[in-house]
């Protein structure tokens, strides 16, 4: 079995990191990300192989095959923005979204799921080797999306959560499932509702959930059968505003990047509430390596909604609420002092940091990937 963070290469990285930071006395702003290390300095812009005629859309999932330690991910289907709404998705274009790059050349070993989804949003790859996506929005005739899809490493399709094009907050019903993984025992965790991020006031949180906009946690058994759900949108612990990407760490515990609340929420696998990280921004996608360091992308904060916090990836210790590392991000003009990364981060074995470049980083970035490498 393929170890994602356990070579001495990447436990002698985290230790350097982690040298580098107390070197400093962790003088480094945080906020800004002026003053902590950058681990991984060089960027390959536009990275990974698109096969001919095809334009890169955007993206917000990546995650590494825990078998052999290569790279799956998805693209929109050459879809810049998202949603069902827009010109061009994965139901106007049913091109193959899902692939699988070597993790050192980018090369295609693997591209799949054409027409089954709308607009993908959260990809997970379990210790099977199976590949979880979710579907955030529904197509015109409501006969796809707001669903959670397993495929085979080959492309089989062998399961699908939640009931097709229909929203809702039912047993078998997803809001805009936002991401999905699959906990140590195979029980199966769905983050659900996009919109509550937006929601910036007391008054439009109770209209929300009035509405039936969703914030939850959702448990289901290995084969599919719905255990149970916590959360609603809101500000508490426990809840959420956007619970936009999920990670388990070390000690079996699940971790929620709530966006909206500029947080990082901690639980058990029955949904109690432990702890919360408040350093790491408006954070995006979060991963986890097996020595437990967090690699947390913000792609989300701008002048408007989360002033002065620059966009990038936060590194530190799952142990303290304390950022050691900071891996730069693109400039953009209007983003001044801010810039704009990724949406979706994962980490290899030898410390190889891929990012997945949402809508706002699409243009800036050059293309659906980012690698973000060692010198």
């Amino acid at each position: 079995m393929y170890s994602r963070a356990k070579s001495p290469i990447l436990l002698a990285a985290a230790l350097l990191l982690a040298a580098s930071a107390n070197a400093q006395n962790v003088t480094g702003n945080y906020i800004s990300g002026d003053g902590l290390p950058n681990p991984n300095p060089v960027v390959t812009s536009n990275w990974g192989e698109l096969p001919s005629g095809r334009e890169w859309g955007s993206t917000a999932g990546v995650d590494i095959d825990p078998i052999d330690g290569h790279v799956w991910a998805y693209e929109r289907c050459g879809a810049s923005s998202f949603g069902g709404g827009v010109p061009v998705n994965c139901d106007s274009n049913p091109v193959d979204p899902i692939f699988k790059f070597n993790r050192n050349t980018g090369e295609v070993m693997a591209n799949f799921g054409g027409g089954i989804m709308v607009t993908p949003h959260g990809i997970h790859v379990d210790d099977e080797g199976n590949v979880w996506v979710t579907d955030f929005a529904q197509n015109a005739e409501r006969t796809k999306g707001h669903q959670v899809h397993k495929f085979s490493p080959s492309g089989e399709l062998l399961m699908s959560l939640g009931t097709p094009g229909q929203a809702g907050s039912g047993d078998n019903q997803f809001n805009q499932p936002n991401d999905v993984i699959v906990g140590p025992d195979g029980s199966i965790y769905v983050a659900d509702g996009h919109n509550g991020q937006g929601m910036t006031s007391n008054n439009a949180m109770e209209e929300g959930r009035a509405s039936g906009a969703t914030a939850r946690i959702i448990k289901f058994s290995p084969d599919g059968r719905k255990i149970r759900e916590w959360g609603q949108i809101g500000v508490r612990h426990g809840e959420f505003r956007t619970p936009h990407a999920l990670e388990f760490d070390s000690q079996g515990r699940l971790w929620v990047a709530d966006r909206g609340n500029h947080r990082i929420e901690i639980f058990d696998q029955d949904g109690n509430y432990l702890e919360s990280r408040y350093a790491y921004g408006r954070i995006s996608g979060i991963f986890i390596t097996d020595d437990d360091l967090l690699y947390a992308i913000d792609s989300e904060s701008s002048p408007t909604n989360h002033p002065g916090w620059r966009n990038g990836v936060r590194i530190g210790h799952i142990d303290e609420d304390r950022v050691t590392g900071f891996i730069q991000p693109f400039e953009r003009p209007d983003r001044v002092y801010q810039g704009t990364a990724g949406e979706g981060v994962a980490v290899d074995a030898d410390g190889t940091v891929f990012a997945a470049e949402g809508p706002n980083s699409l243009s800036w970035a050059g293309g659906a990937f980012t690698r973000y490498s060692r010198r």
